[in-house]
Order: structure tokens, then sequence, then C-alpha cells
């Protein structure tokens, strides 16, 4: 296929979550949906169960009100206004981790709101590296096993976990290597990169791996003269398209990202061990830089200095979900080490509820001047 062919079919699914959910239960897959950050897919994926991500919807909130104040994250408001509103009728399970304050409320509150479709809580601990903190993740993920054989009729095994995370694994090497051929192609635009990204959520890992390796392959063939302004983001979520597009129309290209639902999912692989469990215990030990993940030494600052010099980014854009408190804290001393490193940095902070973005129009054309200086 050729480039436009393949960005088209990403753009597709990303854009109808709803039809692909119903497209596998009419194939009669069940279908559990995964809220962010860290959930643990490859054990859905290895029961033949359909792992569906949800980080929102940019809605207005009506029905979510009941349960939540305003002042808290719109990532998790808009999960409960999607299900109460029906959105996700037809889901098996929703498995939701404990990684932070407005997680752990979005569980409790989903109990009650949405009760046709059960909440599976994973627990994960702060302090990872420690030996007994495998134990406890270990201990997570057998309550979210049990949870789901209870709730979908699967059977876990602990050999098909292993080939899933052969398959994920698979699919990050996939989405880093991406990550490095789309630095070298300013033709994609912000948009089109964000429902490559997007989609992976609403695809098995397989399927959504063999389309990103078909892109890498045209797009190694091909070159381009389009010259751009070269940014990193870092964020929780950049699903923003009003935003992205005033970056497509400033000529911005995002040669990297420090992003949740984008390439911190794919940083980690899972190593070999002795089972399935153990093997995916390491993992989450093993993760790190992330505003989520409990770090004393804040290294996540330093990565994206380094990062955005790697790849020859003239500055960096944090899209700040409002009222995220983890990412909030990591932002003074982000900036700190940016402007040590005279990387400029722009503040845009974001809401999925917002419809106009006129006002970060207005920082972007500044930011634009600054980096061309």
């Amino acid at each position: 296929m050729k480039t436009a062919e393949i960005l088209e079919q990403f753009h597709q699914i990303a854009s109808s979550p709803s039809r692909q959910k119903e497209a596998f239960l009419q194939a009669g897959k069940k279908v559990v949906l995964v809220a962010p950050v860290y959930t643990p897919e490859e054990i859905i994926h290895s029961m033949g169960l359909v792992p569906m991500a949800t980080w929102g919807a940019d809605i207005e909130l009506k029905l979510a009100k009941k349960y939540f104040p305003a002042f808290i994250c719109s990532i998790v408001q808009s999960i409960v206004e999607l299900g109460m509103n029906g959105t996700f009728d037809g889901a098996s399970a929703i498995v939701v981790p404990s990684l932070c304050d407005s997680l752990k409320v979005l569980g409790e509150n989903w109990k009650y709101a949405v009760p046709s479709i059960p909440f599976i809580p994973m627990t994960y601990p702060q302090n990872r590296k420690p030996a007994y903190a495998l134990d406890f993740v270990k201990a997570g993920y057998n309550r979210v096993i049990s949870d789901l054989e209870k709730a979908t009729g699967a059977k876990f095994e602990d050999e098909k976990l292993k080939k899933s995370i052969e398959i994920y694994n698979q699919h990050n090497a996939a989405m880093r290597k991406l990550e490095q051929v789309l630095a070298n192609h300013p033709e994609i635009t912000a948009v089109q990169r964000n429902d490559i990204y997007k989609s992976a959520g609403f695809m098995l890992k397989e399927d959504h791996t063999k389309l990103v390796n078909e892109l890498i392959d045209t797009l190694e063939e091909s070159s381009t003269d389009v010259q751009k302004i070269k940014i990193m983001t870092s964020g929780i979520l950049t699903d923003c398209p009003s935003l992205l597009s005033i970056l497509d129309e400033n000529g911005f290209q995002i040669v990297a990202n420090d992003v949740a639902s984008e390439s911190r999912q794919y940083r980690t692989d899972a190593p070999a061990a002795d089972t399935g469990l153990d093997s995916l215990a390491l993992k989450f030990s093993a993760m790190d830089n992330c505003s989520v993940l409990y770090d004393v030494e804040k290294k996540r600052v330093n990565m994206i200095v380094e990062q955005a010099r790697q790849y020859g980014a003239k500055g960096v854009l944090v899209v700040l979900t409002k009222f995220c408190d983890p990412e909030e804290f990591d932002y003074p001393l982000m900036k700190k080490a940016c402007e040590k490193e005279n990387l400029p940095v722009l503040l845009v902070e974001v809401d999925r509820q917002m419809t106009n973005y006129e006002q970060a129009r207005t920082m972007l054309e500044g930011f634009k001047d600054m980096l061309q200086a």
C-alpha cells in the first residue's frame, strides 16, 4: 500500500472506536476496556479477549458530574461520561490501575455509575524496585486474572501469556522504530501522527504492528524536501485535534515525545522469566521516567532534555492536562532543566471539554517566532 492509504487506515480506526468495538463484538469476541496508564494488556490479550484503550473523549460532561467535582482530571471524568451514556455498552469489564488519585476515584465511582460493566482494579506499588514489590505486583495480576475469568468466562494460561508478551514486545519495538523514522519525515503531520498512536488502542497489537511496519517500509523508501520546526512534546495526552491542527498550520514537526499515551507505553519490554507473570512484574519494576511512577530523583526531566537534543528539537511543548497533579509537580523541574540547557519550553493547558484553542494558537505563534529567531 501507499503511504496515504496506510495513513487513511490509521485515521479511520482512530476516529471510530465505537465501530471497532462493534466489529469485535459481532465477530464473537469479548471486549475489555483498558484505562490509563499502564494496565496489563498482555494478560487480557492472552485470555482471548480484546483490550480496548479508553482515554476519554472530547465531550461535554453532564452525567459524570454526579460523581466528580469540577477540579479533577477531565480524562477520568469523560471515561465515566462515556460509560454512563452507553458508548461502552457490550464491553465485558473495565480494568483501572491505581497509579494516581484520580484513577483511584475513577474506579470507585465506576462501580456505581456504570454497574453493568464490572470494574476490575489493578493495584500497583509505588516502590517498584525492591524484590517484595514483585510479589505485590504479581498478587495484583492474579486478582485481575480472577476477576476477568469471573466477568468473561475466559481462562488464563501462563504459556499463552508468554506468547502475548512476545506480541507486545514486537509492537513496542515497531513503535520505537516508528518514532525514529517519523523524525526524518516532516511530511507526516501532527494530526496523522496522532492517528497512528491513537489507533493502537483500538486494534489487536499484532494487527497494529503489521500496519506500522508497512508504514515504516514505505517511509524508508521515500524522501522529502519539507522543512519544519522540530519540537518535542510532553504530557499525559496530546489527542487534541484542534491543537494539533494549529501545530501543522504553523509548520511544527513533532520529532520526539514524552507522552503517556504515546512513547511511554512502548519504552519498556517484558524480559524473559520463568513465568509470564514474573516477566510482566519485572517489566513494571523496570519502568521509569513517568510522572505517575514514583521517582524521588526525578530522572525524567533530564531524559526529556537528552531526548530533545538527540532528535534535534528546537523546543519542548508541554501539553498539560488540567488538574493533573503528577504532571504539574514535575513541570517546574522540567522547565528548569530545559532552560539550563537553553531549550525553550512552552506550556499549554488542555481539557477534554475544550472547544476553543485560540489562546493556544497565539502562544504557539509566539513560540514559533522564538524558535526561528
